[in-house]
């Protein structure tokens, strides 16, 4: 089966402006390989790498070597020179991402955040809100905050409208950066369920879970990254 993503030579620097210009390596020859169908884990110490290789795949840092290699529409293409108008493309129909922290427009209600993504595939809006509408209920989040912005929930509400939103479009490739942070175990339980529905449509997962017992649950293999000093 051909792979959903490689990661070839990937490194990633970062300059360190207030302390003089000192550049501090994070990532050097990364590499990775991703299926349909499977669940990734990435496991290594804090500070190893994970999130920064993650954000490198998000589009949300900029690569400064290698390759980063996504199936797109049927065709692989190269995230690291790609232009703004695939990566928005690629991100809309193809890349799903659940960060750590739920970052929306303020005073926009939940539903429509959780909408979000099938709105900008051109989903019916009430179609739209009643999947979103239907995932929260999911998620155990009360039909009466609906209505209301995030930015007014709780840490776990927000992670919960905050998996919604990433699962809400199924994506053929979801990038999962601690998803059950904040979450009681009933909901643990809930995202537990969706990961394993995602990867029976085919759908390939890369995440890191800190919680061991839903990295157990749904990773088939986990993928090391070592800090630099260490993988020499």
């Amino acid at each position: 089966m051909s792979p959903v993503l490689v990661v070839e030579g990937l490194a990633k620097d970062f300059t360190l402006h207030l302390q003089g210009g000192v550049v501090l390596p994070v990532l050097r020859d990364a590499a990775l390989v991703l299926h349909p169908g499977e669940c990734v884990a990435l496991t290594g110490p804090s500070g190893a790498g994970k999130s920064t290789l993650m954000r490198c795949i998000a589009g949300n840092y900029g690569a400064d070597a290698g390759r980063i290699m996504l199936r797109h529409r049927g065709a692989m293409h190269d995230l690291v020179s790609a232009d703004a108008r695939l990566l928005r493309e690629i991100r809309r129909e193809t890349l799903g991402h659940v960060s750590q922290f739920l970052r929306v427009i303020p005073r926009v209600p939940a539903l429509e955040v959780v909408a979000a993504p099938l709105r900008a595939r051109g989903v019916a809006r009430e179609d739209a809100l009643a999947r979103a509408a239907a995932l929260l209920e999911r998620l155990n989040l009360p039909a009466r905050l609906h209505g209301l912005p995030p930015a007014t929930f709780s840490g776990g509400e927000q992670q919960r409208v905050n998996i919604a939103r990433g699962f809400i479009a199924d994506c053929p490739l979801m990038l999962l950066d601690e998803p059950t942070a904040s979450l009681d175990p009933a909901n643990r339980a809930v995202v537990i369920g969706l990961i394993r529905e995602a990867k029976a449509r085919g759908a390939a997962i890369l995440g890191i879970f800190h919680d061991t017992e839903v990295r157990d649950a749904v990773a088939d293999r986990r993928h090391e990254v070592a800090p630099l000093e260490d993988a020499a």
